[in-house]
């Protein structure tokens, strides 16, 4: 009888929970933190939105669920070409968008998807132009 050797790696089953963890992190790297799943924040991108007890070490401000839950909204807006506020239309490479940052980012994603180099966000903050932001203290009275 002819004994069979058989390899270490192969006598042992796949590492289901390595494997399930990779997948997760390929599809959302943002809740992997530290090599363990942060299920608050999975939830969140599910739209399970909860209250917590305990808030981490994080960058956290007011209204920041209110703000996840937005980016999470599906757009239903259309990005349409200005040629005549455009500058060399025909031979530029680059693209000009005005419009509420979060929207069009949110348009952009799906359609620009590993095609994007560089967004510039300009928020109009003193620029002098009529805005609801307050830039000076005592504009609003309050300060």
């Amino acid at each position: 009888m002819q004994k069979t050797i058989i390899p270490q790696a192969e006598s042992k089953s796949a590492d289901l929970i390595a494997q399930n963890l990779e997948q997760l992190k390929q599809i959302f790297p943002e809740v992997v933190k530290e090599g363990k799943v942060d299920f608050e924040a999975l939830n969140d991108l599910l739209g399970n939105y909860g209250d917590t007890a305990e808030e981490r070490f994080a960058l956290n401000w007011a209204g920041k669920a209110n703000a996840r839950r937005e980016a999470q909204k599906r757009s239903t807006g259309t990005l349409r070409p200005c040629p005549e506020e455009s500058v060399d239309w025909d031979t530029t490479d680059n693209l000009y968008i005005e419009g509420d940052n979060l929207e069009v980012l949110k348009l952009l994603q799906k359609s620009y998807h590993s095609r994007v180099k560089m967004i510039y966000i300009d928020p109009p903050y003193n620029t002098g132009k009529d805005f609801v932001y307050k830039d000076k203290p005592g504009a609003d009275g309050a300060r």
